[in-house]
């Protein structure tokens, strides 16, 4: 920046604002403008972001409440767009003082000595926010400040001196954005030492009282299930916080599946080399849907939307790895590919107890079936309704295949000849496919005869049981025989032992 000295910038006209005003000022613009705000945070544009751009306008701080992983952080991050580019502040200033309008002894005494050739240094707005995790050890003095002995003795001052404060996290945010994450988690006694600061703007330190009105838009995060299971907002903070908004996990298939493709971390040749078909995105973010509804699952807990982007990941990568073992030059995502995102589910889900019972690898195959039953009649005729109807029953000459012994192991390992072979030689498969779906790739017709095959097993016309990296279908009766009679003989067995 050309200016350099509190002279020049009084020249220039320059006329100084409060942070919160220069957001309001500059969400004006930026609304009457029809710009693009909050860039990347989608599913909001009818309820969150409204009602941010609402408490920006009033110059409110901020609380936003959601469960994990409703793009909270992200957020409060992206205000800083609405910040001018560059602000000045006295050079040499800790907390940035603003030139025509100083609140820092250092600040004030620099003016009052050089006047108008006091040097006038330039702030990004990047170096304008501030960010910090609300952790039970997080004390006073990390946030407010404390006095500093060494600095009182190195320039032999009294503790009446504003100058031996050494300042904390929120001072040091003074003129910019200051976020609290998990406010919950902070304890009652700090979160009180926030009540001035957000209101009568003082700040004290082991008694030392300094009137500093600091210029700072805070922004709070806080997750509901804290209020119950790790702490609360203090009534008195949560009464000085002006607006409460409420975030969500998105609400349909799209929006979900447009979040995981923004932040799923591939690479070129794991973009160019593996196909994805809209089936399994599609089954990848339903998972997700059925988490947030399944009864094994604590819902106050949440399920983030990392789930469905680390699961994405992984799907990418099982198939990346069976190209690799089987050096194919590329290939395609499949179903029985989908073993391959477990580990990203259990590490992403809190069970209750029933489901600490089933355990976390039962409770996530459990989802993908319910994922698959649920999608499979978007593409195929529901095979309840046929049973009820009495209809045509178009599975049958399939179902009758396995009913005469055959069996089928789809795994994650076949090459792409395999798995070809494997499916083709299922009578009536091809058929039922070609006849719902025209105009598919080979890939594509492949994919929806596996489909087809998981969908009887969901919908307890096969029987599916659980390979490593993958999945054995068989008759649905005959399996359930032969379980009965290895169950015979165990029941016989543990007899002759004990006798």
């Amino acid at each position: 920046m050309t200016i350099k000295t509190l002279g020049e910038l009084k020249s220039s006209g320059y006329k100084s604002r409060s942070v919160k005003e220069e957001l309001r000022e500059n969400l004006i613009k930026q609304l009457q403008e029809r710009e693009e705000g909050f860039e990347g945070v989608l599913g909001y544009d009818e309820t969150v972001i409204p009602e941010l751009q609402t408490a920006i306008l009033s110059r409110h701080n901020v609380l936003l409440l959601g469960l994990r992983g409703q793009a909270k952080t992200r957020i409060a991050r992206l205000m800083i767009n609405l910040l001018d580019e560059y602000v000045p502040y006295v050079e040499g200033s800790e907390i940035f003082d603003d030139p025509l309008n100083p609140i820092s002894w250092f600040a004030k005494e620099e003016i009052k000595i050089k006047g108008d050739a006091t040097p006038i240094a330039w702030l990004h707005r990047s170096e304008r926010y501030t960010e910090k995790l609300a952790t039970p050890d997080v004390t006073v003095a990390d946030l407010v400040g404390d006095v500093d002995p060494i600095k009182a003795a190195t320039h032999k001052l009294t503790y009446n001196d504003e100058r031996v404060i050494h300042f904390g996290l929120i001072p040091r945010a003074h003129r910019g954005i200051f976020v609290i994450n998990e406010l919950p988690d902070l304890q009652a006694r700090i979160q009180v030492a926030l009540f001035n600061m957000l209101q009568e703007k003082d700040i004290q330190i082991r008694g030392f009282k300094l009137r500093l009105p600091l210029d700072i838009q805070f922004v709070f995060t806080a997750n509901p299930e804290d209020y119950t299971n790790r702490g609360s907002i203090v009534t008195p903070l949560k009464d000085r916080i002006e607006s409460q908004i409420l975030t969500h996990y998105p609400k349909t298939i799209d929006i979900s599946r447009a979040i995981t493709f923004q932040e799923a971390r591939l690479s070129p040749e794991q973009r160019t080399k593996i196909e994805v078909d809209g089936l399994l995105k599609n089954l990848v973010e339903q998972i997700a849907f059925e988490a947030r509804k399944s009864e094994f699952i604590d819902q106050k807990s949440g399920v983030s939307a990392r789930l469905t982007i680390s699961a994405y990941e992984n799907l990418v990568s099982t198939a990346e790895r069976r190209m690799l073992l089987n050096r194919e030059e590329k290939t395609f995502a499949r179903i029985a590919d989908l073993t391959g995102i477990i580990p990203a589910i259990t590490g992403k889900i809190e069970l209750v107890y029933e489901g600490e019972l089933e355990g976390p690898i039962h409770v996530a195959n459990k989802l993908i079936g319910s994922a698959l039953r649920t999608l499979f009649v978007q593409y195929f005729p529901d095979p309840e309704k046929i049973k009820k109807t009495k209809s045509t029953n178009p599975y049958q000459e399939i179902i009758d295949w396995f009913t005469t012994g055959n069996k089928l192991d789809l795994t994650d390992a076949l090459s792409v000849d395999q798995y070809k072979k494997i499916l083709i030689h299922v009578p009536g498969l091809k058929t039922v496919v070609q006849g719902l779906h025209k105009n598919l790739t080979e890939n594509q017709e492949l994919l929806l005869m596996e489909f087809v095959i998981h969908g009887l097993a969901e919908y307890s016309q096969l029987s599916k049981n659980y390979l490593s990296g993958g999945f054995a279908f068989s008759d649905m009766f005959g399996s359930l025989f032969n379980s009965s009679f290895e169950q015979d003989d165990e029941d016989n067995l543990d007899d002759e032992d004990f006798r």
